[in-house]
């Protein structure tokens, strides 16, 4: 009988899914475009995730949900998960399982970016960068569709580059600004690529990286890391080799996945059913007036049958009422 555990990374611009063995093996994935409506985003990778199990003939005996990213307390009321963790955490978890010596964790994602810092496989030191959208994938996007580039292509064209152009690292404003300058005035479009792989680079490093050590194994993670372009920068600027795992943009769903594991420890089999397309979830917000926080409690419904609560501070918002 094989003991299948779920991961699920609920980003802002993606949603990635793992179901993995009690060895860690990755059965089944999934990444895909959150398109601003987390629920729909993870009824459609559970459906996907299913579907690969089906085709492998697998059994779906589900022993753990976890879940992570921005929405986690979101999708792991709707799940019943049976835990709920940072994305410091879930990532953290997951590197070390495929990079058991690493020290130092780069990760970018669509719109925001982490530095991790370990020693000796425990996360000493971190910081996140959530206010400002250069250096992420949505600002490559964006530049990519500027250029007429696919954003797949963007990281060969950049190591093409003889002389990488000087783009402004330190805004979006100011990049996008300093990139049409410089095409106007003649720069080729490879120069200009490199010069923006160069720019996330520097952008992080100079908000995120100042005053951490970076050490060796350095790994490289999220969406951006599938870019070439940013991982030869990488490399040149920190002169180390930074290593990208195949599955460098799941590594949150399966370190989420991982803790569901450990976090099981009485082995229980959990009442999980994959058919939840049909299934209809709702949340409905309201302000409680109980105190001076003025919390925004949120119920969340599942065919109009209340399943849970949150946003409050404390338990007053329990009472509120809402029309389902």
């Amino acid at each position: 009988m094989n003991k299948l555990y779920i991961g699920i990374d609920i980003g802002s611009i993606s949603t990635k899914g793992v179901v993995i063995d009690d060895d860690n093996n990755i059965i089944a994935s999934k990444y895909l475009w959150t398109e601003g409506s987390p629920i729909n985003a993870t009824k459609k990778v559970i459906a996907s995730l299913k579907e690969t199990l089906d085709e492998k003939n697998i059994d779906k005996q589900i022993y753990g949900i976890g879940t992570t990213g921005s929405a986690r307390n979101l999708i792991g009321s709707i799940l019943n998960a049976n835990i709920i963790k940072n994305e410091i955490t879930a990532h953290a978890i997951g590197t070390l399982s495929v990079f058991p010596n690493v020290r130092t964790i780069l990760e970018i994602g669509g719109q925001d970016s982490k530095l991790i810092i370990l020693r000796n496989g425990v996360v000493i030191d971190y910081a996140m960068n959530t206010l400002c959208a250069a250096g992420t994938g949505a600002f490559l996007s964006s530049q990519a569709k500027r250029l007429g580039v696919e954003i797949e292509d963007l990281g060969k064209l950049a190591k093409l580059s003889k002389k990488p152009s000087k783009i402004a690292a330190r805004c979006t404003v100011f990049a996008e600004s300093d990139l049409v300058h410089k095409a106007q005035i003649g720069h080729t479009k490879e120069d200009l690529i490199a010069g923006i792989c160069n720019s996330v680079v520097q952008n992080y490093l100079n908000n995120l990286a100042k005053g951490k050590r970076i050490e060796d194994t350095v790994v490289f993670q999220g969406g951006v890391s599938k870019n070439e372009g940013v991982v030869y920068a990488f490399e040149k600027a920190l002169n180390k080799k930074v290593h990208v795992d195949q599955n460098s943009h799941l590594m949150g769903a399966l370190g989420i996945a991982i803790i569901s594991k450990n976090a099981n420890k009485n082995g229980t089999r959990l009442d999980f059913d994959f058919n939840i397309q049909d299934v209809s979830f709702k949340t409905v917000g309201k302000e409680c007036k109980g105190c001076s926080n003025n919390c925004e409690v949120v119920s969340i419904y599942k065919n109009d049958i209340l399943i849970d609560k949150m946003g409050g501070r404390c338990d007053k918002g329990n009472y509120i009422k809402h029309i389902g």
